[in-house]
């Protein structure tokens, strides 16, 4: 068990010092970014950003989930917290209790939870399971350089990313029947404009980290998950160091976190962990080229073109998935 630790003294001078100088970009749906260490994001999520990278002390059993935004994250929370639990049908069942955000927090997000988890970062027992949307730029040097805090990526197909996001802001801000022109939000993306943006680089720096230290990080594709979940979610317990004893076990996890059942589960089509969004904005269709329903040829080229640019010589692919067949409403 972790000893208990008082949350950090921070600067806030010096924070704000350095928020006055970040560029600025007026963004959609009223929001304005700004950009620091060249990524872009509001400005609650960057000072959270820096307090994180100043203060923050990794342990030798913390584990990270990272991603960029609307690629899997929540879906990554109920595996791992199912994994953690052991996947024994008599444990307590904490997805049926709890939305996945609650018991794993997002740690530049804790200001916008309406609901206070349990623990915060600082206080949480060991092993520590906690969330990032922050590039790994930024990423704290006791985390970067600890060769026992294991770090879990999850990325999707860009053009399913960005239909998920254009959906989920205009949900969180009822705009349901008057859509911002998804035109602009795929050229905002392409400029890599949007928050935690831009998405390729983003990728990409936990991509290359993974082939450098593949003991420290797992990287896993969205579209992998859904094609084969019992592959995967065995991939994710033993690099969790929590191997499945038998069949049964690993059956046990994923019945618990199909994206049927937690969309399904009432916590997770009631309530509100963040005081600005729903939780059930979290979980829309979940399906695999869903993007064909929305995207015109030109659009479909225009992101085919950036993702061909920026993941050159990369060895890093999305283009590779055999499509789920999918009809429009």
């Amino acid at each position: 068990m972790s000893e208990k630790k008082s949350s950090p003294i921070v600067n806030n001078e010096e924070i704000e010092g350095i928020i006055q100088q970040l560029p600025k970009n007026d963004y959609l749906w009223n929001k304005s970014l700004y950009q620091w260490e060249g990524f872009w994001s509001n400005l609650a999520i960057i000072k959270a950003a820096q307090v994180f990278k100043a203060t923050f002390k990794s342990e030798p059993n913390d584990i990270l989930l990272a991603s960029s935004m609307k690629t899997g994250s929540t879906w990554l929370k109920a595996i791992c917290v199912s994994i953690m639990q052991g996947g024994k049908e008599e444990e307590e069942d904490l997805l049926v209790k709890d939305n996945p955000h609650f018991h794993v927090p997002t740690i530049e997000a804790m200001d916008y939870y309406s609901k206070t988890p349990t623990y915060d970062l600082y206080t949480m027992p060991s092993p520590r399971l906690f969330h990032t949307h922050l590039p790994y730029r930024v990423m704290p040097d006791s985390i970067k350089n600890s060769d026992n805090c294991k770090i879990i990526y999850i990325t999707r197909n860009p053009k399913d990313t960005l239909i998920s996001m254009w959906h989920f802001f205009n949900y969180n801000r009822k705009r349901l029947e008057d859509l911002s022109p998804l035109e602009e939000v795929v050229e905002y993306f392409c400029n890599g404009v949007h928050q935690y943006g831009p998405f390729f680089e983003h990728v990409l720096e936990y991509w290359e980290e993974s082939k450098k230290r593949p003991q420290k990080m797992l990287f896993l594709k969205y579209e992998d998950v859904k094609i084969d979940p019992k592959k995967e979610v065995e991939k994710i317990a033993l690099f969790l160091g929590k191997p499945f004893g038998n069949e049964e076990d690993l059956e046990i996890v994923l019945k618990k976190c199909s994206l049927e059942r937690l969309k399904n589960l009432e916590v997770n089509k009631s309530g509100s962990i963040f005081s600005t969004v729903h939780n059930n904005a979290f979980f829309r269709k979940g399906i695999v080229g869903d993007w064909k329903n929305h995207m015109t040829p030109e659009m479909e080229e225009q992101l085919d073109k950036i993702t061909k640019l920026k993941l050159q010589g990369s060895g890093l692919e999305f283009d590779t998935y055999k499509q789920e067949v999918l009809k429009t409403p």
